[in-house]
């Protein structure tokens, strides 16, 4: 028999997401120092999430199509975000602005498909429900969200790689 888990595990779960929800919104607010490992190591976790998203399309063929159209949404918003993203070194550091709406959007659009969905119930059955729980639009934007940070991590390096960040 399996150990029940501690009255406060919940809360302790919750603020957990939400410490982490909290920094990747904070990131897209403002001027981020470009830090070249950490961008790598973003873009390597993120292919794999994208890989393992994929694959989950094809065990999940219910939400295939709208993880397909999040992926398409969210690649394609990266690249727009790209092109209003600011480049420019503060004391000797190079950085970026990144656009704060769309990026912004994007996370609280998915928090707050996850509250509702947390509302709902959904999550109350546990993992014997599966994959017959998963939703399309949740996995859409999960999609859209990872394929977004996917596109400008990738496209961040490449830029700052070029020396678009050295300028003023």
């Amino acid at each position: 028999m399996p150990a029940p888990l501690p009255v406060y595990m919940p809360w302790l779960m919750t603020a957990g997401f939400g410490w982490l929800y909290y920094r990747r919104i904070r990131r897209h607010f403002g001027w981020q120092p470009w830090r070249p490992r950490r961008t790598l190591v973003r873009i390597v976790l993120l292919a794999v999430v994208v890989a393992l998203l994929g694959l989950a399309a094809l065990y999940l063929p219910h939400v295939a199509p709208g993880m397909l159209a999040g992926a398409v949404a969210g690649a394609g918003l990266g690249v727009f975000a790209l092109r209003h993203t600011r480049f420019g070194a503060r004391d000797g550091q190079p950085g970026y602005t990144p656009n704060p709406w769309i990026g912004g959007a994007l996370s609280l659009l998915l928090v707050a498909r996850l509250a509702w969905r947390w509302y709902d119930g959904a999550f109350s059955q546990g993992m014997a429900s599966g994959a017959g729980n998963a939703s399309p639009l949740t996995m859409s934007l999960a999609a859209a969200l990872v394929c977004y940070g996917l596109v400008q991590a990738i496209g961040l390096n490449l830029r700052m790689r070029r020396g678009d960040g050295e300028g003023g």
